[in-house]
């Protein structure tokens, strides 16, 4: 197995932990504030995303491993795609909450993807705070 790749992303929140933490585990509204990707638990611990325009997408699936309301989620991504840990830990700050998510992942395609990850980073990272700040938008609303 090759060596993992990182990406983390952070956000202020004008709104408390549990209000936020709540927001972002109510799996059908990610669709509300994550970048193209529609959400939805299938089974107790079991979370499906897919993220595109069918048909050009992926389905991401993942299994809560960790859950800490209102202030640590933590998953592990087990799709063809997408393998590897994610987490987001909500904490409070003056103002509201701190909302931090990272990803360990195993790049898709070997070698490929690793080859390619200096260049995807950048976009998954903007991406991922693009989406954080739309929920940051939609917890103060």
């Amino acid at each position: 197995m090759s060596r993992p790749v990182y990406a983390a992303a952070a956000v202020q929140v004008p709104a408390p932990p549990e209000q936020v933490f709540a927001l972002i585990t109510d799996w059908p509204r990610h669709r509300e504030w994550m970048f193209m990707t529609t959400a939805r638990q299938v089974g107790r611990d079991v979370i499906e995303a897919y993220t595109g325009v069918w048909p050009l997408g992926f389905l991401d699936t993942m299994t809560i491993t960790h859950w800490e309301p209102p202030t640590l989620l933590r998953v592990q991504h087990t799709g063809r795609l997408v393998r590897g840990r994610g987490a987001i830990r909500v904490r409070p700050c003056a103002g509201g909450s701190r909302v931090i998510w990272a990803e360990e992942l195993q790049p898709p395609f070997g070698p490929l993807g690793r080859a390619l990850w200096p260049i995807v980073r950048p976009a998954a990272v903007a991406l991922s705070r693009r989406s954080l700040r739309k929920l940051a938008e939609l917890v103060s609303t």
